[in-house]
């Protein structure tokens, strides 16, 4: 791009033009063939930094506590409790985390490394977590991040898109519903990984909140779907930014989203 072949848009020559006076939205135009761009400010540093930091942190968080299970997994059926399985009451249809996921993954007799890895880190999970609440709180993102009476069904509208059964999209803004009915679900889910994993950790000091969940076995089950929501929230994730792609996910980088415009109008260049 040169200065010879772009220009920035004036009202006479771009009746679009209007969108760059709008905060954080920016225009340029090909002279030669009127094809314009919107560079749109999206994501503020803040965010993205605590977006960038979580992920690593919660990787850490989840191969810890894969460490952790393997004790309680490693004979099926050997404790009494069998948390970490899916069934009702006494029948069980499967035990999660089978052998030959330690075994390939190189993940057994580890539970002091997991311990250790799990206890240090989750202040700064917890911290991290903290940091973007109190953010879109103090900011007003929280305005546009919160679930409407509108988000329900905007949900399933955005799915049946996503699925090829509906053609429409959905309205362009920063969160549609689903965006926002899932984002709010997962800070949700930190609270609830925050108290569960207090609960576990100092059982008898915070006795109080370990009783509120329904006991220590039941704070560890609470503890361990939340982390198994995670997993499913962070898989729908990376398939819905590979979907959408390169310019939505560098938009999370450097902040700025760049899109096509609307084509430049030459009625008095044709004049």
């Amino acid at each position: 791009m040169n200065e010879r072949d772009w220009k920035q848009p004036d009202d006479k020559s771009n009746a679009s033009a209007a969108a760059s006076s709008k905060p954080g939205v920016n225009q340029a135009r090909d002279v030669s063939t009127g094809t314009a761009i919107r560079i749109k400010y999206k994501h503020s540093l803040a965010i993205r930094w605590m977006h960038w930091i979580n992920f690593p942190l919660l990787v850490v968080m989840i191969y810890s506590g894969l460490l952790i299970y393997w004790a309680d997994s490693q004979y099926e059926g050997l404790n009494a409790h069998r948390v970490y399985r899916v069934g009702f009451g006494s029948w069980t249809l499967f035990r999660l985390f089978p052998p030959w996921l330690y075994n390939n993954l190189h993940l057994k007799f580890q539970l002091a490394k997991g311990l250790g890895y799990h206890f240090f880190f989750m202040w700064f999970f917890a911290l991290n977590g903290m940091a973007y609440v109190l953010y879109t709180f103090f900011s007003g993102e929280w305005r546009g991040l919160l679930p409407t009476r509108h988000s329900f069904l905007e949900a399933v509208e955005v799915t049946l898109q996503d699925l090829g059964l509906r053609k429409r999209h959905p309205s362009q803004r920063k969160f549609h519903g689903a965006q926002q009915i899932a984002y709010t679900a997962v800070i949700l889910m930190g609270a609830g990984s925050l108290l569960t994993g207090l609960a576990i950790y100092k059982p008898a000091q915070l006795h109080a909140i370990t009783a509120l969940l329904g006991g220590y076995e039941m704070a560890r089950w609470f503890h361990f779907w939340l982390t198994i929501g995670y997993v499913g929230f962070f898989l729908v994730h990376v398939a819905q930014v590979i979907r959408a792609g390169w310019n939505n996910f560098r938009a999370m980088i450097v902040g700025y989203q760049i899109s096509p415009g609307e084509r430049a109008k030459h009625n008095e260049h044709s004049l």
